[in-house]
């Protein structure tokens, strides 16, 4: 298990598998977002398992797969609801967790400044700086 935070309160993680939904409970988290797409992995790993072992774990779990056709304004706003009704601390996984990072960084933009949400995803691995002047022009839009 590779978790790594974003901020205290949100982290992302590669795929997670179900013995390890536990000690993501014992590590404080209270929800888990799944962003990957069921088609991309084996039965034994797709949502409806995390989600069953999540939570005999105690853990929340939201179902969000994200694609390149699907990383939209919905589901953008759709992840920030799960994270903002979270009692505490969110992991959300994928396949390596750029795309979970990617979707948090959309729904911050206008909250945090865009080269601190840069500076947070780059600090866990993941390189977002083309993502700058999206992040802009969503800061933007959101202050208008």
């Amino acid at each position: 298990m590779d978790i790594r935070p974003l901020t205290p309160t949100y982290a992302v993680s590669p795929q997670i598998l179900p013995e390890h939904c536990q000690a993501i409970a014992d590590a404080g988290f209270t929800t888990i977002i799944c962003n990957r797409p069921d088609a991309e992995i084996p039965g034994d790993i797709c949502a409806s398992v995390m989600e069953a072992t999540a939570k005999a774990a105690g853990l929340d779990f939201v179902i969000l797969p994200i694609t390149h056709h699907t990383l939209n304004a919905e589901n953008i706003a759709e992840q920030r609801a799960a994270i903002d009704a979270s009692d505490g601390p969110v992991l959300a996984y994928c396949a390596s967790g750029t795309r979970s990072s990617i979707i948090w960084a959309l729904g911050q933009a206008g909250d945090i400044k865009s080269d601190d949400i840069v500076a947070a995803t780059a600090k866990a691995g993941y390189d977002l700086r083309g993502l700058l002047p999206q992040l802009e022009t969503l800061a933007a839009q959101r202050k208008a």
